[in-house]
């Protein structure tokens, strides 16, 4: 008989930065998936605050010191600007992890995995719930609180809190 395939899971997002809400995620991913993968979504009318090779950067850091190097290793980062599903596809990806704060979220991320569900109907769309420490955290705070020069090292992982003193206001 043969191996199953690895259950290959694919985590979008902006990922600017990656929270400890990202972490949770991925965490839940990894007990899922024999591999997954962090897919940050590049979009050039956007001007995001770390560039893409920071926030790989940040991601394998936090991924390694959070859950050692050999989960960190079933960890890939790459970039997509396009579709999720098409990205899903182009990584192998059976399924797509959507992490799930509150009922807004909910109401967001079904209609997403319907569309998806649609165009790629061999992807199936996995709901996370968020772990309550985390819950209310969001990339977008986390930018805003730091550009006021308030204290985020509560919403992030180490290796993100090095490098986001310079979001701060001068």
């Amino acid at each position: 008989m043969r191996d199953a395939a690895p259950r290959t899971a694919l985590f979008a997002g902006s990922f600017d930065p990656p929270t400890n809400g990202h972490l949770d995620v991925l965490r839940q991913a990894l007990g899922i998936a024999d591999r997954v993968v962090a897919a940050i979504g590049v979009h050039p009318g956007k001007a995001p605050a770390f560039s893409f090779d920071e926030r790989v950067e940040m991601i394998g850091e936090a991924a390694a010191a959070a859950f050692g190097p050999a989960e960190a290793a079933r960890v890939a980062v790459v970039a997509f600007d396009g579709l999720v599903v098409a990205a899903a596809r182009t990584h192998g990806a059976g399924m797509i992890v959507r992490g799930l704060r509150d009922g807004t979220d909910l109401d967001y991320e079904m209609q997403m995995a319907g569309m998806n569900g649609v165009m790629a109907p061999d992807v199936q769309t996995v709901f996370l719930p968020a772990s309550p420490p985390v819950r209310h955290i969001t990339a977008t705070l986390v930018r805003q609180i730091a550009a006021m020069g308030g204290d985020v090292s509560p919403f992030v992982p180490p290796a993100v809190l090095a490098r986001i003193g310079r979001l701060a206001r001068r």
